[in-house]
């Protein structure tokens, strides 16, 4: 059934991607002919002056759109999604990075899958986010938020570092490794399946805990409810490891900080095209193998 159509839409890519700026010509001129109303990222705006758009920051395209696109990465939507997702304004992907979990459509299917979108023709799953804070006594030194994953890690030190978990308040266990991951379950086909977590389908309310090189060969990862509350105290007094949200910019640590991460309060709204299958996208994206005979 046909759903909301969308008039207001915002546009966000990298300005030093050029193949990003083409698309996003291709993607104006279609959206102008579809008598849209298009804002420009400003970060952005400076390459394409010659479109003469109104040009907005991601917190402004959240209020004043109903729509926002991302052409890019997954790591470009990842930063858009941390903006937006408090706006609750949905957004749909165009893939120009690699695997492209999250931004789905091909820059060749552009016209036909946007179009599609503008016509009322999608589903939408709501994401859940993290968010992350970090304190130093009665102090917060640092804070985030993620829609993949929160990381420590032991920073530029070759070192393992020591640290005790505990979720919703039940002491877990002490650990030496190289760090931890925790997960989204949209992370959860990213750096947590590199360090050999599981694959998490979207729906799941849950987040997976990813232990990075162990020193206890027992140490699994480690799924647990998405309302847990994750604390994790660094007990290593040797090296001053690091934590991360989504790869951004971390905050470093020292003995006795905590770093405290529970599921954020708003949801990002990920718009997909007609057709789109989560075990499809593994199967393309991961090399799963294909029933005998079957092309697809």
């Amino acid at each position: 059934m046909p759903q909301e159509k969308f008039r207001n839409i915002g546009l966000i890519a990298r300005s030093e991607s050029e193949q990003a700026l083409y698309s996003m010509r291709q993607l104006i001129h279609f959206l102008h002919g579809r008598d849209c109303t298009v804002i420009l990222d400003k970060a952005i705006a400076d390459s394409l002056p010659e479109m003469g758009l109104q040009a907005a920051g991601p917190a402004q395209m959240g209020e004043a759109c109903d729509l926002v696109i991302v052409i890019g990465g997954d790591g470009s939507l990842l930063g858009a999604a941390r903006t937006l997702a408090r706006f609750d304004v949905p957004v749909l992907g165009i893939n120009r990075g690699h695997l492209g979990f999250l931004t789905d459509i091909l820059p060749s299917e552009i016209e036909a899958r946007v179009g599609q979108v503008l016509d009322g023709e999608y589903s939408i799953e709501r994401r859940f986010l993290l968010d992350m804070e970090v304190r130093r006594g009665k102090a917060v030194i640092g804070e985030g938020s993620a829609l993949n994953d929160v990381v420590l890690l032991s920073g530029d030190s070759v070192h393992m570092i020591d640290f005790e978990l505990l979720i919703d308040g039940h002491f877990v266990y002490g650990q030496r490794s190289d760090g931890l991951i925790i997960s989204t379950p949209t992370g959860s086909t990213a750096y947590a399946l590199s360090g050999g977590g599981p694959i998490m389908h979207p729906r799941l309310d849950a987040m997976v805990l990813v232990p990075l090189n162990p020193h206890t060969l027992t140490s699994r990862p480690l799924v647990v409810d998405g309302n847990s509350e994750i604390k994790i105290q660094i007990t290593t007094e040797k090296v001053k490891p690091l934590v991360s949200c989504d790869g951004t910019a971390g905050t470093r640590l020292q003995v006795d900080d905590v770093i405290a991460i529970r599921k954020k309060p708003h949801r990002l709204q990920l718009i997909h095209p007609p057709g789109h299958d989560f075990y499809q996208s593994c199967r393309s994206k991961l090399g799963w193998s294909t029933r005998p005979g079957d092309g697809n």
